[in-house]
């Protein structure tokens, strides 16, 4: 069965430029707002709550982002997100106390959700499924290098114009984001412009009980084992005896394999289906979770941290493909707001796994948790996986009549 080619450097413009400029803002902001709390009245303790609240904002922000792509549209609804961001960011730099800056980076968080949401259903609702992967996994990479690029451009513009520029910065290129939106055309028509049907999370979850029990329970853990590495990482090679320079260079370094291979990943399971990137991908980093309390010595450490950094990249844009893989097309984009939500939760709570480990005395016990966890999640992906969804593995597009895409642009 041949599909529409569909060459993705066509999504650049509109798609892949727009999403690249605001993770760039957002990565400017990270490292900024736990100093920018001190800096109006908050102690360590409220930054680092600072930094949770965006990811509570995104949790938060999940199911309604859903309902508004569904309501108003893809695109509108980028383009509403980008312009809200833009006095969600200006109230965080015009804060004058921790309280009011916390008001303003949840709000950033929950827009930062509906703008990712609807990117995704976008692509969903044009990409052919031979080519979703390779599209969803760019959006991936593309995302994580400009959450490499924002930090760098924070530094530079803090050593120029002090702190709360970087604010204003952010502020400009969500505006930039907006009119970017609006300007480049749909590359396929209006696509599901509010033609969704209304339906409640609830109802979602009820009508896809099994599959929310199971897969949906293996896509919480991943999550979740993402999200551990930036507490685990830091954590660990200060108890080894580095200093935060090298840790946050090693650090730096495992976020940049991040960003190496999303499009061979994306191209692997276009090819050869989801199984041959979901399960690789946690279970490096499961073990690797395993491994890290082992270790003793920076040259492990580094080898640890680098190949957490490889698993991660080889897994970009999985959930996001399995995502628009399962979504039913009627309520694609309230479904895939449920779907975000398990991922982001997992991102949420794992974190707290280890540091409840550190707290009690076992960093170690903590970090091992969790990667037996991902080894369970990477069970789950060989069980279940088969069970939903067509682009499971060349088995299941054969019993579908789908044959594997030839090689191609894009």
């Amino acid at each position: 069965m041949d599909e529409p080619r569909l060459d993705l450097r066509r999504l650049i413009p509109g798609v892949y430029a727009p999403c690249l400029i605001y993770e760039i803002g957002v990565g400017a902001l990270a490292p900024v707002l736990p100093l920018f709390a001190g800096r109006i009245g908050g102690g360590p303790g409220i930054g680092a709550a600072i930094v949770a609240i965006l990811g509570v904002g995104t949790v938060v922000g999940d199911i309604p982002a859903g309902k508004l792509a569904a309501r108003f549209g893809d695109r509108r609804a980028m383009i509403v997100a980008a312009t809200a961001s833009v006095g969600a960011v200006s109230a965080c730099a015009a804060a004058t106390h921790w309280v009011s800056l916390a008001l303003g980076v949840f709000a950033l968080g929950a827009l930062h959700a509906v703008f990712l949401l609807a990117r995704q259903a976008y692509l969903a609702e044009h990409i052919p499924p031979l080519k979703r992967a390779r599209a969803m996994s760019s959006l991936g990479g593309v995302g994580r290098i400009g959450l490499l690029i924002g930090p760098f451009l924070g530094s530079a513009v803090i050593g120029t114009w002090g702190i709360r520029a970087v604010f204003w910065v952010a502020a400009g290129l969500s505006a930039l984001v907006a009119l970017v939106v609006f300007a480049v055309p749909d590359i396929a028509g209006p696509g599901a412009e509010a033609s969704e049907e209304r339906v409640s999370a609830r109802a979602i979850v009820r009508d896809h009980a099994r599959l929310f029990r199971t897969l949906g329970a293996t896509i919480l853990i991943l999550g979740g084992v993402r999200a551990v590495r930036a507490t685990a990482l830091p954590l660990w090679g200060e108890a080894i005896g580095l200093s935060d320079a090298r840790v946050s260079l090693i650090f730096g370094l495992s976020g940049l394999m991040d960003a190496l291979f999303f499009y061979p990943s994306g191209r692997a399971m276009d090819r050869h289906g989801r199984m041959w990137v979901a399960i690789p991908s946690v279970g490096t980093m499961a073990v690797c979770l395993l491994a890290l309390p082992v270790t003793s010595t920076e040259l492990a450490y580094v080898a640890v941290s680098l190949a957490i950094g490889l698993g991660n990249s080889m897994g970009a844009g999985i959930v996001m493909t399995l995502g628009a893989d399962l979504a039913p097309a009627r309520i694609r984009a309230q479904f895939l707001g449920v779907w975000r939500l398990l991922n982001d939760a997992g991102g949420a709570a794992f974190p707290l796994v280890v540091s409840a480990g550190a707290a009690l005395g076992s960093l170690g016990l903590g970090i091992g948790l969790v990667g037996v966890s991902g080894l369970l999640a990477a069970g789950g992906f060989a069980v279940w996986l088969p069970q939903f969804t067509v682009h499971a593995n060349h088995t299941t597009r054969r019993a579908a009549g789908i044959e594997a895409p030839r090689d191609g642009p894009g």
